[in-house]
This record gives structure tokens, sequence and C-alpha cells, in this order.
């Protein structure tokens, strides 16, 4: 039962080329075939050395046969006769051997792959509301770690079905050479994997103890790395250190007891099916001593059997300690319990008139309330739009929704009076730039960091964009220039160096929409005026969405939307604003006076 619910897991990867199992298990049969027709030809050949045991009678098909198969020979050639008969049915068995597992070598890598590719691809495609729900330690161990042991739990299914091609093969010829004693082998092989499944019966649920404390170790690795500043910062050395302990500790003594009940299945098999084949072997030559052929040939093929059954056994054991990772990267794959952005089919030519959002309402999950309720704005293509309010005002959520990095719950968005849902999402993006308080750096050189905005340009628009954002001043002192390696999350640069980085990178984009979110909030006075004089020359002929706690980089805005707890409450030019006497004065006013207080 606990077979078929794994097997049943693998089947969509499985299906992926339905002519392989069939492909693995012919190629099985027939090897199996091979060594078990050259290892029944010992028969004849034990028979050719003594005369006298050839010349005996037996009803046994088998037996016969193997024994008429030489008979056309001279006697004195069947001693080299059917050795090399027997050589050429090992070799042929090896060749179908080599072949079986050149071709899972070739599925798995394939598999290996597409399972890599399709976990990534799932986690470029899904929309922001599900990664919201899922922990980045849990998806960085779905995608190093468990795509790894799904195809390692592939491996295992695929030796499960070539042991059981061979034991299947072996036991038919067994039953031929003498049912009495196959019967006898089986019921004692069946007490052993009694034994061993009772001393194993742990696994699968270690292998789920497996998969959780990979991901919990995963997690702590994460934010061991990208929060080492602030655990510096707040003297949590220790506190770290003990919990990234306790993880790697679990770890370690899930995987060695893992590999503890593992180890047990081989030997405790070896030690059983010895004192088996030794206890058959004493028991038979006592009762007929002419039997001798035969029951060698068939204690050879029970030797042979039994590594088989022993990794079969093995095999089955580490199959099911790895059920638990091929469940967690099937479910990651399965799309029918997320969200997912959906791409139009007409392709977006570029903002001609507005971008309307009409009676527009979102919620992050079905848990939370509203964090947009009933917006209905417009923003002008070519003018600058700003959008104020407190934190949590629903700014971001805003520009997330033009973005299409979530869906509306209720409403529209509109382009030009056209559904974004019905424009394709690659060319919809692909005239939008952000330059945000947080934008990422990437671990690369300072040319790889702005060409990310448009990935043909040439090293002179970089340029260009560079000093245009007031960047080229700073990087070519550098002593690799544009070839200088900024670290994760651009380390090696200041916050204001990050800052023009990322605005050349959104100018080289040329982008028709511009969003900047928070973009010159934690800068020093002299970046930020840097940065602000490169965002005016940016702005012109542009449709500019800017978020901004900071009134002064919004004075000159064409029209300011200000929100408050999901909702539009004001909306106008700053003047008429002001004149309102409502939120944004208030805001307005406590800010210039709070910035007349601090001394310089």
């Amino acid at each position: 039962m606990k077979e078929k619910k794994a097997i049943r897991a693998l089947v969509p990867l499985i299906k992926l080329y339905p002519w392989f199992i069939p492909s693995i298990i012919s190629l099985g049969v027939l090897s199996s075939l091979a060594e078990g027709l050259g290892i029944t030809m010992f028969i004849p050949f034990l028979q050719s050395l003594n005369q006298s045991v050839h010349q005996s009678t037996s009803t046994n098909f088998l037996i016969e046969f193997a024994s008429g198969l030489f008979s056309f020979l001279p006697s004195g050639s069947r001693p080299l006769i059917i050795p090399l008969f027997i050589f050429g049915c090992i070799l042929l068995k090896n060749l179908l051997a080599c072949g079986n597992l050149t071709l899972f070598g070739w599925f798995n890598s394939r598999i290996s792959h597409r399972l890599r590719s399709d976990t990534f691809s799932q986690l470029l495609s899904s929309s922001g509301s599900y990664l919201d729900t899922v922990d980045s330690g849990t998806l960085l161990n779905t995608l190093a770690t468990e795509t790894w042991r799904t195809s390692e739990a592939l491996e295992s299914l695929v030796k499960l079905i070539i042991n059981g091609c061979t034991v299947v093969v072996f036991s038919i010829l067994l039953l031929l050479i003498s049912w009495q004693l196959t019967l006898l082998v089986g019921l004692i092989m069946v007490l052993i994997s009694i034994i061993i499944q009772f001393l194993t019966r742990r696994v699968k649920v270690l292998g789920i103890e497996a998969v959780e404390s990979n991901a919990t170790l995963a997690k702590r690795m994460h934010q061991g790395v990208v929060g080492i500043r602030d655990i510096w910062a707040f003297g949590r050395e220790r506190f770290e250190q003990e919990r990234f302990d306790r993880a790697s500790e679990l770890v370690r003594s899930t995987f060695m007891k893992l590999g503890i009940l593992s180890g047990v299945v081989n030997p405790l098999y070896e030690v059983l099916s010895a004192f088996l084949v030794l206890g058959i072997l004493v028991v038979v030559l006592l009762q007929d001593r002419t039997a001798l052929p035969i029951l060698l040939t068939f204690l050879l093929m029970l030797y042979r059997l039994q590594p088989q059954v022993q990794q079969l056994g093995s095999n089955r054991v580490r199959f099911l300690s790895l059920v638990a990772s091929v469940r967690e990267v099937i479910s990651f794959l399965d799309y029918s319990d997320k969200h997912y952005i959906s791409s139009g089919w007409i392709p977006f030519q570029g903002l001609k008139h507005a971008i309307s959002l009409e009676s527009v309402s979102f919620r992050y999950n079905s848990q939370r309330d509203l964090a947009l309720r009933d917006i209905s704005i417009v923003i002008p293509q070519g003018k600058t739009t700003a959008l104020v309010g407190p934190s949590g005002a629903g700014k971001s959520t805003l520009v997330n929704l033009i973005c299409r990095f979530y869906e509306v719950t209720e409403g529209a968005i509109f382009a030009d009076g056209r559904p974004l849902l019905e424009l394709d999402l690659a060319s919809w993006r692909s005239r939008i730039a952000i330059v945000s308080q947080h934008s990422h750096i990437f671990n690369a050189t300072i040319l790889e960091n702005i060409a990310y905005g448009r990935l043909d340009a040439k090293e002179e628009e970089v340029v260009a964009a560079a000093k245009q954002a007031h960047a080229h001043e700073f990087i070519q002192p550098l002593t690799r220039g544009y070839d200088t390696c900024v670290g994760e999350q651009g380390i090696r640069l200041s916050g204001g160096q990050r800052q023009r980085i990322a605005l050349a990178r959104a100018i080289v984009r040329n982008p028709d929409i511009l969003i900047l979110d928070e973009a010159t909030s934690s800068l020093d006075i002299i970046s930020e005026n840097l940065i602000q004089e490169a965002l005016n020359a940016l702005k012109q002929d542009r449709t500019v969405i800017i978020i901004a706690h900071r009134f002064s980089t919004i004075e000159q805005a064409d029209e300011i939307v200000v929100l408050k707890d999901g909702c539009v409450v004001e909306q106008g030019h700053l003047r008429n604003l002001m004149q309102l006497n409502g939120l944004f004065a208030r805001l307005y006013r406590l800010q210039h006076s709070n910035t007349k207080s601090k001394p310089l």
C-alpha cells in the first residue's frame, strides 16, 4: 500500500516519458533471462563431466531441456562448448544491463533537470499572493534539496523494477528446477522480509522528519546569511548559533537513523540467506548425492537471486524514505492550489492615454481585511502622479497591482481603455521600470547589474545611463571599473551608490512608465540631490508614479492621490490639497515644521 501511494506520487514524472518504464522492464527481463539461461546451462555442463549422472532420468522439463540442448554435440566437446555458451549468456546479460543503466542515466538526467527547471519556473510564475504564504527557507530547500531527493526516489523505483524483474525470472526458473525447494526458500524469504519490514517500519516517518528538518536548517542558513548585520548589531551571535546547531543536530540525528535503518538491511539479508543456502545444501545432499549438478545449479541461481532480493529490500527502504520529498516537490509543482498571474494575448505597444483603476479592491488573502477599497483613479500618460499617505495606507499595494505582481480582488485596471488582463504580461512589464528604496542588487558586476534593465544594451549605453544617474563618477575610479563585482545585495557599495546603480538600470531600460517607490527616502542629502537631479531628467515625457514620504519630492507632481486605510481620501494639485486643509495639508505642515526644527 505504501509503495502504491509512493509510485502514484511519481506518476506525473514518469508520464513525461511513457515509453521508459516498458523499456526498463523489457531490458530487465531480457537481462535476467540471459543470466538465468547461463546459470541453467551449468546442469548439462556438470553432467558432461559425469556421464553417469547424465544418464539418469528426470521428469523435470527444464532439466530435460537443458540436458538435451547440447545432445547433438560429441560428448568430448561439450565441456568446452557449454562454457562458451555460458560466457555468451553472461556477456549478453551485461550488455543488456549496461543498456538499462545507460537508458536510466539518460532518463534521470532529464528528469532531474526538468524537476529543477519546473520548480524554478513555478517560483517565477506564482503570484505574490502565494509566495507571501511560503517561507523562503522552504522554497530554497525544495529547489536545492528535495528535487535531488525526488530524482533519487525515481532511481530507487527503477532499481526496484530491475530487481523485481530479476527476482520474478529467477523464481520461475527455480520453480522449474525444483518447486519443492523453491517453495521452501520462498517461505523462508517471506519470513526474512517480515523481519526486515518490522525493523525498518519507521523509515517512512523518518523520511517526513528528514524533509522537515532540512527545511528548518535551510531557513536558519538563509536567515543567518541575509540577516548577519542585524545579528551583529543586536549581539545575537550566540542565540543564532544555538538555533542553527539545534537545526543541524536534528538533520544529523534524522539522517543518521535513516542511514542505520538502511544499513541494517544488507547484512541481515546476507546472514539469514547464507544460513538458508548452507542448510539446503546439507539437507538435500544427505538425501541424494546424485542430484549434485541440479542442486549446485539451484544454489548458484539462488546465490545470484539472493543479492537481488537483498537489494529489493534495501531499495524499497530507500524509496519509502524519499516519499516525503517526492510529495513535497509534486505538491509544489501542483498548479491546482496556487495563484498565478495569467498573461493576456495582446502585445502592449506603449501607453498612449492613461492608466485607470475602476472600483479596485484588494486583499492579500482571504483571512485579512481589504488592503484597498473601491479605488477609482486615473494616471495620465506623460504626467507625474504622486501617491501619499500614512504607512499602511496601500500605496505600495496599488503599485504592485499596476505591475501585476498581484491580481485585483474586485474591479479592474485598464491601460488606454483595455483591461490589463488582456495584455501580454511580458510586454506590459517591459514598459515599466521600478526604482525602490530596496532595489535588489545582484551579486554580479556593475555592468551586469545596470544591463539587467535591458539585456541587449551595449556597453556604451550602460555607461551613458550610469553618467545620467551620476554613477559613473564613483564607478570609474574603481580598480576594475564596470567589471567590479559588488557582492551580495551590493554590500561593497554605499546606500547612495546602490540607488544610483538601480536608477541607471531604470534609465537603460528606457521605460514608458517609471515607478519611484521611496527611491530617496534613506539617503544622505548629497546622494538624494544627485538622484533627484537624475530623476528630474528621467521624468521628462514619461508616465511617472511616485511613492514618497518626503513631500519635497512630490511638490512638482501633476496630480497627488492621498490614501488612508486603503481608500482615496483626497486628490488634486498641491495648492488645491493645501486649501482643503485635510489629511494632506496636516501631513505636509507637520513634515515641514519637523524639518525646520532640526539643526543643520
